[in-house]
This record gives C-alpha cells, structure tokens and sequence, in this order.
C-alpha cells in the first residue's frame, strides 16, 4: 500500500457508524423529491429537504425542464466563457438580476462554485475579507482562495464587526460576507445595521441568499427585499438553484461592472462547464411561479410558525431560528445520529449536523419545513420527535 493510501485508510470514522447502526448520510431515495420519498421501498416523510416551495415535482417546471431538453438537449459540452453560452442562459440571467434588483447577473454550475470564484477573485493582496463565523462552507473556501486579509467576527454583533472595520486600512478594499439566512442556525442577517456600518467604513456588502430566496421578501426576493433596502446598498447577491428554484446551479447578482469582471477572471466559472439547458428552464419556470403563487411563500411561513410553536411548546431547544431552518440542539454527536436513525425508522427523515459543521457541543438535527408539507404530516413529525426525543432524554 502507498503512503497516501496508508493514511486515508486511517480514516475509519464512517465505518466505526455504520458498525453502531447510526451512519446517517448517503441515505439512497427511490423517488422524487417530495414531502414524502421512499427509501427501502417505503414512504418516508421528507423534513430534510431545501426544496421550501416545494417546486421540484411542479408540473410547470418539469415541463420545462423537459422542453429545454428537447431544444438544446441534455448539455452544453464546454464552458459559459468558450462553447457553453445559451440564449436561455442570458434570458435566466437577466430575470434573476431583476427578481433580486441588481443591474446583471451571472449563472455558475453550482451555488459553491459562486462563492469559490466570486470571493477568491474580487478583492487583492491588500485588502480585506471579514465574514461572519457562522457563515456557509463554501465562503469560507472561497476565502482560502483568496490572497486577502480575512477577519471573523461573532455571528449577528454589530460590535465585534465595527471593531473590525476599524482596525482595517480605510484606503482598501473592505468585502463583509454574510448569510441571508442561516443554513444551521435559521436565523436572519442583521442586514440594515452592517449596510451603515459598511456605509460609515466605506466596505462593500455581499449577501449569500442561498436560504432566503423563495422564503423571505417580497415574492420570495431575499434578505434585502426581507428589510426593504434600496437597490445598490447591498453590493452583491449571491443564490444558488437548489433550493426554492428547484434545479442545481448558482448565480451572482451585481452591477455590471463587477459582473463584466467576474465573467472574465472567476476561475470557477472559466473552467466548468455551463449549467444544463434543462436545469436553466427549470429555474426560469420556478421564478414565474413564485411570482404567480405567492400563496406558496404564505403557506410556508405558516407551516414554520406552527412547527416552531409546538417544538417551543414540547421543550426543544430551538436557538435564534426565525425561518423554515429549526434546528433541535441536541449538543452531542453520538445522541444526534442516534436521534436521526429512530426518526428514520419512525419514517420521518431529518439531517444531522456534527462536528466539524458545527462545533460537538452544539451538534443538532435540521428540520427543513416545505410549503407542500400538510398539518397532518407536520403533526405526525412533531409526535415522533417528541417521543423519540423522550426516549433520549433530549427533553424532560
């Protein structure tokens, strides 16, 4: 055996789980992805799914995704910058800069490649990068990417980030990143207060609304809709498709001037291959329901609320969470896989996150409400949880 196989063999944290009967990843589902799946050949509700309209099995988008197939067929065979550019990937572009009120857009194969090539290009040597700590994995490799200073500041505190702000040269480039929403935590960016301090300091602002769009602002337009500010006091939005618009893919939202530069140096976009036609008619269908259905977005936020209220009510310890995102703190990882399997064999599917996602003591599961979901699925959840919860002593 070689060295580099000698050490990954070492590696058996996988196997130690799935030997305890508690591995809880990969789990293969037999349909589509609904409030219901099947896994094993039997039904399943679905509580772990990003899918928050529930607009992945709509009519209208599969039928335009299977209309796109049959112009442009399955792929594009090169990159956006060489071969791979569509006449529809300029129209999604245009309607996604209008849906979230910036002046361009740029489409990318995946949410992460946004931020991979967004964050590791847009700022130099000498200038800074300051996120939030709890922001989403994909920034933070975007950051190790990046040549510039970077800076954490304590999640949502104004204070720790003006402190910051202060310490960093005023003649440079300033880049403040945060989540729209939290993807663990499932609370809101303190949005309004880091747009004046970034005014006062002279920074630039980039939103990852990966979360928030289809759930907050109007008709589903995110965190800055979410807060009613102006066009331009948020620099850049960034959202993926994989969630409320049903598809896979990612985008940036800027003026054109940052998109023009974008389109030409972000690695990440000059060196993959474009989204896939079928992937592209998806979203544009996803974005002309929310706009028709906001009923949708509606129903969500009452099926958050309710689920929210009983979880409170049975004693769960539900952190900050203020969206679709509820974590249950269970604050210990072998207890949080434990918990996730007897949900599973409840029949109800939910995601565990551990260490190092989070840190062991803050270990939860994430329960992921749909607008599709129905009281009566929401109940069921809610009781299986609190007897499995029991069962742990998770709750007295």
């Amino acid at each position: 055996m070689k060295l580099l196989q000698q050490k990954l063999a070492k590696y058996d944290i996988p196997q130690k789980t799935q030997q305890m009967g508690v591995y809880p990843y990969f789990r293969i589902i037999e349909s589509e992805q609904d409030t219901e799946v099947i896994i094993g050949g039997k039904k399943v509700l679905m509580f772990g799914s990003n899918s928050y309209l529930g607009l992945t099995s709509h009519p209208k988008v599969k039928a335009a995704s299977k209309a796109a197939i049959d112009k442009y067929g399955s792929g594009c065979a090169g990159s956006r910058f060489l071969n791979g550019t569509l006449d529809i990937h300029i129209e999604l572009e245009d309607k996604l800069a209008e849906f979230v009120g910036m002046k361009a857009a740029l489409v990318y194969s995946a949410g992460f490649l946004v931020n991979l090539g967004v964050i590791s290009t847009i700022t130099g040597r000498e200038d800074y990068i300051i996120l939030d700590e709890l922001v989403h994995a994909s920034i933070i490799e975007g950051r190790r990417l990046s040549f510039s200073q970077a800076f954490k500041y304590k999640h949502n505190d104004m204070v720790s980030l003006e402190k910051i702000l202060k310490q960093c040269k005023p003649d440079k480039i300033k880049l403040i990143i945060v989540d729209g929403i939290f993807s663990m935590e499932g609370d809101i960016a303190r949005l309004p207060e880091i747009v004046e301090l970034a005014k006062k300091y002279d920074a630039t602002v980039m939103v990852d609304d990966a979360h928030a769009l289809g759930v907050i602002g109007v008709n589903g337009r995110g965190t800055a809709s979410h807060f009613g500010l102006n066009n331009g006091e948020v620099d850049l939005i960034m959202g993926t498709f994989s969630k409320s618009l049903a598809a896979i893919g990612g985008f940036i939202a800027s003026d054109f001037e940052t998109i023009n530069y974008l389109k030409h140096n972000s690695r990440s976009l000059i060196f993959s291959a474009s989204i896939a036609p079928a992937a592209a008619g998806s979203v544009l269908a996803a974005l002309e329901i929310m706009k028709e259905e906001p009923e949708r977005i509606a129903k969500l936020w009452e099926n958050t609320n309710y689920a929210i209220e009983n979880f409170r009510r049975m004693g769960f310890d539900l952190g900050k969470t203020e969206s679709p995102i509820i974590p249950l703190y269970i604050r210990e990882d072998a207890k949080t896989f434990m918990f996730t399997k007897m949900l599973l064999n409840e029949g109800v599917f939910v995601n565990p996150i551990v260490s190092p996602a989070v840190p062991s003591d803050s270990s939860l599961i994430r329960f992921s409400l749909m607008a599709t979901h129905t009281q009566e699925q929401i109940d069921r959840a809610l009781e299986v949880c609190y007897k499995v919860a029991k069962k742990l002593h998770i709750i007295d």
